[in-house]
């Protein structure tokens, strides 16, 4: 059996990852893993995440499992942090998941089980994992543009455009803040535009937030969302704690199903834990019930956001140092689309050779396509990335 197994494509970002790691040199800077890090290199554990462990470790009194769904209170804590007020209880279904991936992966199951003919658009480009796991899935697929390489930006009308192509019934996935791996991402009035155009066309939204709380705020965050939770017949959204709430390991994610027909919830519920069953039965549940913990404690969750407001600002910071550093270096403003940008990536717009040569002179080490991780940067980094990006002629 063993050999007729084919080798798979090398990860690119574990490839770079490894690479990185086995560089001597003291200078070298890993822009690459989609992992927060602080100024000193480290994902600290968050205050108010430490605290609820304590407090867990103290009044845990079995490890049995919880339910297929995972646990309500959990559901409910992440219904309110990314829909707030949006959706009522009954319009709503939900099932934890290993990680935001997972998540993306059991929403992307469940279409194929309920609409197999359907077509999955998404954006040029997108996080690579999207399209490996339709493609495994055998799903048909379609990309509309999304960002402009000479601006930086949206392609708004390219993205219009080519979803008006889409049919009735197919899934539109979109990132719902903090795109990636451009960090360009739709103001309030083209998610109104966007949402006008799903309703016209028929189509269903599949939102993907990994990232609330990175971006403008945790509010401003999560008003795509909400605002095609408020106007679409249905949708779905796969959410993922691991960096809002630093819990990378812990594997924390959830996959909602919202329908305005609430007598469609009951059978959704039973089919998102039908899901569960078949792919890994019961969700892990350790992370998601120190998310919980930390939503509905009022000191737990004020330190949480607070904490997580100083890591937002902080990202900004950076972008607005690296874009200024690079505005002194060229005497030009073509960089100035890094301070625009919002979460932890941002792409270059640098060709392969051009990243290449980065790594080479220099040590730094971003993937191929030039997206970077700005939480990989610090004050003392951002003067060496920045002649690296003037050496290379980007």
């Amino acid at each position: 059996m063993f050999e007729s197994l084919n080798a798979q494509p090398a990860d690119k970002i574990l490839a770079l990852m490894a690479a990185y790691k086995v560089d001597p040199r003291d200078t070298k800077i890993d822009l690459g893993v989609g992992v927060y890090k602080d100024a000193t290199g480290l994902t600290p554990i968050m205050r108010s995440v430490k605290a609820a462990e304590r407090q867990l470790w103290e009044r845990e009194t079995t490890k049995s499992y919880t339910g297929l769904a995972g646990d309500a209170g959990f559901h409910d804590a992440m219904r309110d942090l990314i829909l707030g007020d949006t959706v009522p209880p009954e319009s709503f279904a939900a099932a934890a998941t290993p990680g935001g991936t997972g998540a993306v992966r059991q929403g992307l199951e469940l279409i194929a089980m309920a609409s197999p003919e359907a077509t999955v658009w998404i954006s040029a480009p997108t996080w690579p994992n999207h399209p490996s796991i339709i493609n495994y899935l055998g799903m048909k697929m379609g990309e509309y543009r999304y960002f402009d390489a000479e601006s930086r930006a949206v392609d708004f009308n390219g993205m219009l455009t080519d979803l008006s192509g889409a049919k009735p019934g197919d899934v539109v996935l979109l990132h719902g803040c903090c795109h990636n791996p451009t960090g360009a991402n739709l103001n309030a009035s083209q998610w109104q535009e966007v949402a006008d155009l799903l309703i016209s066309k028929g189509l269903i939204p599949f939102v993907d937030i990994a990232y609330q709380g990175f971006g403008d705020g945790l509010e401003a965050d999560a008003y795509g969302v909400r605002r095609l939770a408020k106007t679409q017949p249905e949708m779905l959204i796969a959410a993922s704690c691991s960096k809002n709430f630093g819990v990378y390991r812990e594997r924390v994610g959830l996959l909602m199903a919202v329908s305005q027909d609430g007598s469609k919830t009951a059978l959704n519920q039973q089919t998102l834990s039908h899901l569960n069953r078949q792919n890994f039965s019961f969700p892990p549940d350790h992370g998601a019930r120190l998310v919980t913990m930390v939503l509905t404690d009022p000191a737990l969750r004020a330190d949480w956001a607070a904490e997580l407001e100083d890591v937002r600002l902080g990202m900004l910071k950076l972008r607005k140092q690296l874009a200024d550093t690079l505005r002194k270096r060229t005497g030009s403003d073509r960089f100035g689309f890094l301070a625009d940008h919002r979460g932890m990536f941002s792409r270059l717009g640098a060709t392969p050779e051009q990243v290449e040569a980065m790594r080479v002179s220099h040590g730094i080490y971003m993937v191929g396509d030039s997206r970077m991780n700005i939480a990989g940067l610090n004050e003392a980094s951002i003067p060496v990335l920045a002649d690296a990006i003037v050496e290379a002629g980007v």
